[in-house]
């Protein structure tokens, strides 16, 4: 009997129309896991407030996202899912699962009911632990098991920024773009509401944390103290000298947000009178709309206008799928 491999990424609308966003939004942001509130408080302000209001503004960023053959991010998946099946043999199964949009986890897992599989691994493509990314995930298969009958064994991972497989890829694709021709490197993350972070340790205040500069007892699932972690472990990979290298978070949507910014902290950069700078975005495997064309077209915009001279983003894994062979082959 074979093994399965259930790869998952957060997921992409079918087309940049707007009626595609907008089914998108809506399933993505209906998720408990992604907006803390009661459920009627959720619904109202999903469907009455944010989507109606982002989604023909967010349709005009996909628009400038989507390429020939469609979202780069299911593409890289799809190339990927092709590659592991190749490099794996006919022991393992490989899909590709998306947890909003399509290909649907849903689709995917009825699929591994119906393949008679010795067991299932399901790799969430979130190299830090976040409730609305990799604890969706657990979320749904925790359900999906309990409600199923006939599944497989069911294995989740739940992160691996410190897994050689992952942190030597990321480090060799950022020394690729040979680090030390920039006035600084830039590590930056998504951001997520503060609220998810005080939820994973309530006793411990986010502003006091020592997270920072070293990882803390409390900090295992803290995505904060995570990509701390992970800019140290990078940084310690590529040997870049203390001070030439920053931490920040992008896509945050106020104060409430886990920061410092981004796109506030190269514009300190600029004025400083940094000219040349890398910037890299280990909490993606694959390239997508906050890679793209927030950090490529809008922050580049930005750096340059307060400026800077050149702002150049190291790109993510995308269609690699040697590291995440090497992953699987040290799980087993």
């Amino acid at each position: 009997m074979k093994k399965a491999i259930v790869l998952v990424n957060t997921g992409t609308p079918d087309s940049p129309s707007v009626s595609d966003v907008r089914r998108f939004l809506r399933e993505f942001l209906s998720d408990p896991m992604v907006i803390y509130l009661p459920w009627l408080i959720r619904m109202i302000l999903v469907n009455l407030i944010i989507v109606p209001f982002r989604a023909s503004r967010s349709a005009e960023k996909y628009r400038l996202l989507w390429n020939e053959q469609g979202s780069p991010l299911r593409t890289a998946m799809e190339t990927v899912v092709m590659r592991l099946g190749e490099r794996l043999g006919d022991g393992f199964q490989v899909m590709g699962a998306m947890r909003y949009g399509n290909p649907s986890l849903d689709m995917v897992m009825e699929e591994a009911k119906k393949g008679q599989f010795s067991s299932v691994l399901i790799i969430p493509l979130f190299p830090q632990y976040a409730s609305s990314t990799t604890g969706s995930v657990k979320r749904y298969v925790e359900k999906i098991t309990k409600e199923g009958e006939g599944l497989p064994e069911i294995r989740l991972i739940e992160q691996f920024y410190s897994n050689p497989a992952f942190s030597d890829a990321f480090a060799d694709r950022i020394s690729s773009y040979d680090p030390s021709g920039y006035d600084h490197i830039l590590f930056s993350y998504h951001s997520l509401p503060l609220s998810h972070i005080k939820k994973v340790h309530p006793r411990h205040e986010e502003q006091s944390c020592i997270c920072t500069s070293s990882m803390p007892a409390h900090g295992t699932y803290c995505y904060k103290a995570c990509c701390y972690e992970t800019t140290r472990i990078l940084a310690a990979r590529l040997k870049l000298p203390e001070g030439s290298y920053s931490t920040a978070f992008q896509s945050g949507m106020s104060g409430k947000w886990l920061g410092p910014f981004t796109a506030e902290l190269l514009e300190e950069l600029a004025v400083s009178g940094k000219k040349k700078v890398l910037i890299t975005a280990p909490s993606f495997v694959a390239d997508c709309l906050e890679t793209i064309v927030e950090i490529e077209d809008e922050y580049k915009n930005l750096f340059k206008e307060k400026g800077g001279e050149e702002l150049v983003m190291v790109s993510s894994l995308n269609e690699d799928e040697e590291w995440l062979y090497n992953l699987i082959i040290n799980l087993f």
